[in-house]
């Protein structure tokens, strides 16, 4: 009987490997498919005296052809590679909407080019209309430009923050079919069963989610695979545990189990890595640097400006913007944000012609100091008062007055001391524009001997508030009545005749800047630009309505340039906000570095491409299927299979013969 038991055997065994051969033909294009052997062993021996004979052959085993270190580092890479791609694709948007918004002609940054020039070209013509309209033109087709990136970029940040949600729900998915793989894969496994193709399907998912996210897997017995992402064991066995996308405390987004929220914000690998990285630091990074650019231009020409004068003159009214806590104190305005310092007010009765400067104090550090109580220290000077409206700090100028914050110097001393026991001294007339950055307070004292203006060695000898000689006047013989005299910072002064005697004086008080806190700007009084960053940044309405607002003059007559000439400056200014860069210099670094993100991607993705492809030919010398060595093999089991049915058939013949003949 055992030759029946051999023949069987061996047919069975060619009938089965027919089929493993037959399987891997039909699945040789079929994407995650590894090959199958059939593993057969000689069957147990039986002895007759000192002989052995076999009994057949039996299927050991049918085998994946797999090498699991190989599988895991294409999983690893296949996982970085998502993470490049993903990465890529996006800084290659983000570069197209930058090189198309940076043309020569139509750019940002020729738009901030035209702002500043358009400036320069009005400091040749400050009162004229033609040019006041340019300037505003140009400053709204910068901001303009602004507006269009900023909106781009939140645009696709929010974009990148929906698609991490879908990725999320995708690997949600994935896991849990990976779990249901590995409940049958265990099932068939444990009744001794060959579960190759259930396999070869939970390989190919948890494939597809190394693609998404960052994995580590683990091998259990009877075919079992567990995954973990950052840590969390999303897949245990036929468990999961489902993953949710949301911000963490710093505001980054971040990847947690649902209801746990402990965000993981820094997962290097896969579609959501790749997602993460462009939501949380490179697209947010060029953003930020927009951001910082419109501000810093914001805030450097609004400083300047709410200073000056336009050709519209002084004011009646001026409204700020909008301030949503009147109480909030100074000390937590950002952006832009005020320190202790003061606001000067200059205020002219129209009818009189008298100028006065007022003084407001601003304690925003330990004062506490707010909306409401710089509009009572404003309401309380003689000559304007002021409200809130609407959540704006609103100023108006009594009847018959005006006011601006022009540092021009008052026409007249501010005090002296000129010859108050004699004969009737001299008139001095003040004049010029201060081009010094601070306050300074100068001290003009009589020197020298004679009595009358133009005689003798008269002399006035001019002191700093540090009481340092900044210049000594003559005022003796040779000086003409009227003459003006510069102290050489851009400050003169004239004498009418009249009589001096030494050591009277008198003082004349300079200032670089009006608002030494920044509180105008803070709180939109006299800007240029309205907003804070590239999403808002705009020309503020009053300005744009009426060009001659643009304040381009800071001298008493209010038809000078000077404002003009230092807010065209600030495109050539080194700011310490953008790591003391200028706005152009600043801007095409936005612009380069984002192309060298692309290229240093592009280099990844290229080496990476070409590891995979190595490492998939590796797979496929292993796993792959060959036709043609599959149609060998078939060849071999089929004449198996037709020995073997020879041979039953011959011992088949051979018994008959045998019982005939007994």
């Amino acid at each position: 009987m055992s030759d029946y038991f051999i023949g069987i055997s061996g047919l069975s065994a060619a009938r089965k490997a027919l089929e493993v051969i037959g399987n891997n033909i039909a699945n040789a294009a079929t994407e995650g498919y590894h090959r199958q052997r059939i593993e057969l062993r000689p069957a147990a021996s039986w002895q007759e005296g000192s002989l052995l004979f076999g009994t057949g052959v039996k299927v050991e085993s049918v085998t994946r052809m797999i090498d699991d270190l190989l599988e895991k580092e294409i999983l690893r890479q296949r996982s970085l590679a998502g993470h490049v791609d993903r990465e890529l694709v996006t800084l290659r948007t983000v570069e197209s909407a930058l090189g198309e918004l940076s043309t020569k002609d139509g750019g940002l940054n020729a738009a901030i080019d035209r702002f500043f020039n358009a400036l320069q070209d009005l400091s040749a013509h400050p009162g004229d209309a033609v040019w006041q309209n340019q300037a505003v033109s140009d400053a709204g087709a910068m901001a303009g430009q602004f507006r269009t990136l900023g909106e781009f970029l939140t645009i696709l940040e929010t974009e990148i923050r929906l698609e991490i949600e879908n990725v999320v729900e995708s690997i949600n998915s994935l896991t849990s079919q990976i779990a249901e793989l590995n409940k049958s894969i265990q099932s068939v496994e444990i009744g001794g069963g060959h579960a190759n193709n259930l396999r070869d399907q939970r390989d190919k998912l948890i494939g597809d989610l190394a693609e998404l996210i960052s994995i580590e897997t683990q091998s259990r017995p009877y075919g079992v695979v567990d995954v973990s992402v950052v840590g969390i064991a999303v897949v245990a066995g036929a468990s999961t545990m489902e993953l949710e996308a949301g911000l963490d405390e710093n505001a980054k987004l971040g990847i947690s189990v649902v209801g746990a929220a402990t965000y993981h914000t820094d997962i290097a690998g896969g579609k959501i890595g790749g997602l993460l990285s462009l939501k949380n630091d490179l697209v947010s990074d060029v953003h930020t640097d927009l951001d910082s650019l419109a501000s810093a231009i914001i805030q450097q020409i609004n400083q300047y400006h709410v200073q000056g004068v336009g050709s519209e003159g002084s004011f009646t009214e001026l409204t700020g913007r909008v301030v949503s806590d009147a109480d909030k104190e100074f000390a937590d305005y950002t952006n832009p944000s005020v320190i202790d310092g003061s606001i000067f007010i200059r205020i002219t009765d129209t009818s009189t012609g008298v100028v006065t400067r007022e003084e407001v104090t601003v304690d925003a550090d330990t004062g506490g100091d707010t909306l409401t109580t710089l509009k009572d220290a404003i309401d309380a000077l003689s000559g304007v008062s002021a409200s809130i409206v609407s959540s704006k700090l609103c100023i108006q100028a009594d009847g018959g007055y005006k006011f601006d914050f022009s540092p021009a110097v008052l026409s007249s001393p501010e005090s002296d001391t000129l010859n108050l026991t004699g004969t009737p001294p001299p008139t001095v007339s003040v004049s010029g524009i201060y081009t010094g950055t601070s306050k300074d307070t100068f001290t003009f004292t009589v020197s020298g001997t004679g009595l009358a203006v133009g005689n003798g060695t008269l002399q006035l000898v001019v002191t700093d508030s540090g009481d340092n000689t900044v210049a000594t006047l003559n005022v003796g013989s040779g000086y003409a009545a009227g003459d003006k005299l510069d102290i050489g910072n851009g400050i003169k002064i004239a004498l009418t005749t009249g009589d001096l005697v030494a050591d009277d004086s008198f003082q004349v008080k300079a200032f670089g800047n009006t608002d030494t806190s920044g509180v105008l700007a803070a709180v939109g009084i006299n800007t240029f630009f309205s907003g804070n960053s590239a999403d808002d940044i705009a020309v503020c309405s009053d300005v744009s309505a009426t060009p001659g607002r643009v304040a381009a003059a800071l001298g008493a007559d209010m038809t000078d340039n000077t404002n003009a000439l230092r807010m065209a400056a600030v495109k050539e200014l080194t700011i310490s906000s953008l790591t003391s860069l200028t706005c152009g210099e600043f801007y095409r670094r936005v612009v380069s570095g984002v192309g060298q993100k692309v290229s240093l991607r592009q280099m990844r993705q290229d080496n990476m491409e070409q590891m995979v492809q190595n490492l998939g030919d590796r797979q496929s010398d292993i796993s792959g299927v060959d036709i043609s060595e599959e149609a060998a093999q078939l060849l071999v089991f089929e004449q198996m299979f037709q020995a073997m049915a020879k041979y039953i058939s011959i011992v088949q013949s051979s018994m008959l013969s045998l019982m005939e003949v007994v």
